[in-house]
């Protein structure tokens, strides 16, 4: 029952929050850079950000390299660096030796073109920082790296990297985490477009843990994929897992598509490696699928697509240097679709053998299944990882396909609805879940979304004007009316404040 005294204790919690938030958040700076306005480079700003601070850099124009960001944010109130478009174009940070360098944590940074570097393009050496809606083009070495030293979480989305990488030793992507300063960080990539390596491999980790999901990865010089022990790490230090979900791999060349466990430079993983819903397009002559290399624990695939372009069985993988950390082989996989009289792991079961999976339009890479194709309806749900040694915190359904062969930055036009049972592969059937029908389910959901508050709002005036402000959601177990009003009305305050300060 709500009385007096409990109506002032949640007053105090309110006051209390809110104050928090006036703190935190109301006193922040927005900086904005470009010509014509108060500050003419990234460089000039970098030395002066604080917990919370926007930087809004003007596009259509080339800034100077080398900018180094070594203020950090808090995970509460991270530091946003955003480029804002002109004329359609991003503001491109160009050239130096390392033309962007994230040496501090918790920060976003959007909207660029960043491009040159001598050494890299990206080098990322903090922790919980997110880079998204950015080209990295044109690197005469890395594209994106990160340092073995001092670097945690990075999560990439909506990324383009494309002519970066040199010889063997320099790559598109290239990351790590320092598993004694950040132990348990996370490499997540999704919904990028990597394409057209100059060198290396296009995505090289030795983080602890990776995430790829939903990515375009083509054309890479050697591998598209190599998951591999850290360097200067001992093996029992942590163990290197990975979790590939709903990716396209498309192999241009000869060699191995993926290499799991160890380059040679270094321990093994002996890590964990989780296949699902990806499709991998093969060219004539290209080696086994997915090279193991000294030591891993387990692998399993599920629901995984393997077509060599013009007909041909496939080798999936390459097992004559691996070394089982469990004393033996762990392997699983269900229904997975590969080409007639291709070699396939005997623990593999459901497995569908054909001559063609039949997707939509293979010449213009529109990989939907078409409605006779095999993989259609075909696809295990939530399959089990091998006994007694499960995928930690799997993504257990695919909800995305990968963009096609170019960036797009609304994930709601690439969702994944399943009609049926799921269907092999990166993407659904056409016509099921695809990407104009998925936009024009979310659309008309909007649509009734506001219809229905809107009738709210004429039954309810205060009520809707509660739930306009957020502090509907507030009231609950241990919140009260009282409470949340009060947090409301300083959290307006706040706003208030914020607008004046921008101005």
């Amino acid at each position: 029952m709500v009385n007096g005294s409990t109506i002032h204790r949640g007053a105090v919690a309110g006051v209390f929050g809110a104050t928090l938030f006036l703190s935190s958040s109301a006193f922040a700076t927005t900086y904005q850079v470009g010509p014509g306005k108060p500050h003419a480079s990234l460089k000039t700003v970098a030395s002066l950000l604080q917990p919370g601070d926007v930087v809004e850099v003007s596009g259509n124009t080339t800034y100077a390299g080398d900018v180094k960001l070594t203020k950090s944010g808090t995970a509460s109130n991270k530091i946003t660096i955003r480029g804002v478009r002109a004329a359609g174009k991003r503001p491109v940070l160009s050239g130096g030796t390392n033309t962007l360098e994230v040496g501090a944590n918790h920060y976003v940074i959007e909207g660029f073109e960043v491009v040159g570097g001598s050494s890299r393009c990206v080098f990322h050496r903090g922790h919980d920082v997110t880079i998204r809606d950015t080209a990295v083009h044109d690197c005469p070495s890395h594209g994106i790296l990160g340092a073995m030293d001092g670097s945690g979480s990075l999560t990439l989305e909506y990324v383009e990297v494309y002519k970066a990488g040199l010889g063997d030793k320099r790559h598109p992507i290239y990351m790590d985490t320092d598993e004694n300063t950040h132990p348990g960080a996370v490499f997540r990539m999704q919904h990028c477009f990597v394409h057209d390596g100059l060198g290396g491999h296009a995505v090289k980790s030795r983080a602890e843990r990776n995430e790829i999901y939903y990515n375009w990865i083509e054309g890479a010089y050697y591998r598209e994929l190599e998951l591999v022990a850290p360097d200067g790490e001992a093996e029992d230090v942590a163990r290197e897992d990975g979790d590939i979900v709903g990716n396209v791999f498309r192999k241009t060349g000869t060699f191995y598509t993926v290499r799991l466990g160890s380059d040679a430079t270094g321990g093994s993983t002996n890590g964990r490696y989780r296949f699902v819903n990806n499709t991998f397009l093969l060219p004539q002559n290209a080696k086994p699928v997915v090279e193991i290399f000294w030591g891993i624990e387990s692998i399993e695939m599920h629901n995984n697509a393997f077509y060599r372009v013009g007909g041909g069985a496939v080798t999936i993988l390459k097992l004559t240097d691996v070394a089982w950390a469990a004393g033996k082989a762990v392997i699983g996989g269900r229904n997975n679709w590969v080409p007639q009289g291709s070699t396939v792991p005997s623990q593999w079961q459901g497995t569908i053998q054909g001559s063609n999976p039949k997707f939509v339009d293979l010449a213009a890479f529109d990989l939907r299944p078409a409605a006779d194709s095999p993989l259609r309806d075909a696809g295990a749900a939530a399959p089990a990882s091998p006994a007694g040694y499960p995928f930690p915190s799997p993504l257990a359904t695919p909800l995305f396909v990968p963009p096609a062969k170019k960036i797009v930055t609304d994930a709601g036009l690439l969702g994944r609805a399943a009609a049926g049972a799921i269907d092999i592969g990166a993407y659904e059937g056409a016509g099921l879940g695809g990407v104009k029908e998925e936009a024009e389910t979310e659309a008309e959901a909007e649509v009734e979304a506001e219809a229905g508050a809107e009738a709210e709002a004429d039954a309810d005036p205060v009520g809707a004007e509660e739930n306009a402000a957020g502090i509907a959601c507030a009231v609950g177990p241990g919140r009260t009316t009282g409470a949340a009003w009060m947090g409301g009305l300083l959290a307006g305050m706040a706003a208030m404040a914020w607008r004046r300060r921008r101005a």
